[in-house]
């Protein structure tokens, strides 16, 4: 097993697109032509669009696009710009009016962690799309992960940045790889469990356990504000929606061992499961993988590049 680049299973265009300034944007997954498609949710309060089409019993074979956006349930209007683009390159399900994109979204909340009033829109997922075609994606404080915070128990000025990460390896001819935009409540662990950023003590400099520290208050600060962590298994693993979901279900493991808390009814927690490839596949192994390349990712995703806004970055200070 090797690690590859997100970017390198077959299939799949990625673009972000944000409003930096006001540090939110979002991130578009283009599925060419389509990819089957499963989702699990696991959170209490999700922000999402067309997640009905991935129960194993709606007839729906593929999905043309699946948004990562910021905004909180406004962000859901980036999906509209994502139709647009690909309608007018006539990609989307047939129909006697025309063909109809089917895009999925799902939103995290990054209201008020600069300007609440501007969110991710139609424009920007337009433009995000543009981007995909040009190559234009990195990991870091960009795209959904604009505005992606962690640590938010004790409230925001214990909290510290996160972002978007990736992370992908390929075992033979299987490629299995997670996309993911953290903005969690709780601490974020390496693979090797090693607390890598979180809930810190601004006085001290030193980390505050999330889990503990709300045991103890017994009621949480604000949890509502800034929460949610969204990604995507990327594969080539010929699975079909009912496989791909439980796909999903198992990267949920992945978000278990690197974030906790996780799973709150604060947190809108939602992970999708693509796949347009054919390669023969357990599905066991596929899930084992995806909760590896998830935990991994997530991981990425708490050391991000790009701005802070000033909010504090893991690194070595924090003990």
């Amino acid at each position: 097993m090797k690690e590859i680049r997100i970017t390198e299973i077959e299939g799949f265009r990625f673009g972000n697109a944000e409003y930096e300034k006001s540090a939110t944007g979002c991130t578009v997954i283009l599925a060419d032509p389509g990819a089957v498609t499963g989702i699990d949710i696991r959170g209490g309060a999700p922000a999402s669009r067309e997640s009905g089409l991935l129960n194993p019993l709606a007839d729906n074979s593929s999905v043309n696009a699946v948004l990562l956006s910021g905004g909180s349930a406004f962000g859901l209007s980036a999906a509209d710009g994502i139709m647009k683009y690909l309608e007018e390159r006539n990609i989307g399900f047939p129909t006697d009016a025309g063909v109809v994109p089917i895009v999925c979204a799902s939103c995290l909340f990054d209201l008020g962690f600069v300007d609440s009033k501007v969110r991710p829109d139609s424009a920007l997922g337009y433009q995000a799309c543009l981007n995909a075609e040009k190559g234009i994606f990195q990991e870091g404080s960009y795209g959904a992960g604009c505005g992606a915070t962690v640590g938010k128990v004790l409230g925001p000025a214990s909290m510290m940045k996160a972002g978007l990460g990736t992370y992908a390896v390929q075992a033979g001819d299987l490629k299995v790889g997670a996309i993911v935009a953290v903005n969690a409540v709780g601490d974020i662990y390496d693979t090797d469990g090693k607390k890598i950023a979180g809930v810190y003590d601004p006085k001290t400099g030193e980390f505050v356990d999330a889990a503990e520290a709300l045991i103890k208050t017994m009621q949480a600060v604000n949890l509502f504000r800034q929460n949610t962590t969204i990604g995507a298994i990327i594969t080539n693993a010929g699975l079909n929606k009912t496989a791909l979901s439980k796909v999903a279900g198992m990267a949920h493991d992945g978000f278990a061992r690197a974030i906790r808390p996780v799973h709150t009814m604060f947190d809108g927690d939602t992970v999708y499961a693509m796949s347009n490839g054919s390669i023969p596949s357990d599905i066991n192994t596929v899930g084992v993988l995806a909760a590896e390349v998830m935990a991994k990712a997530i991981a990425r995703a708490a050391r991000p590049e790009g701005p802070s806004y000033g909010i504090r970055k893991a690194d070595a200070e924090v003990k």
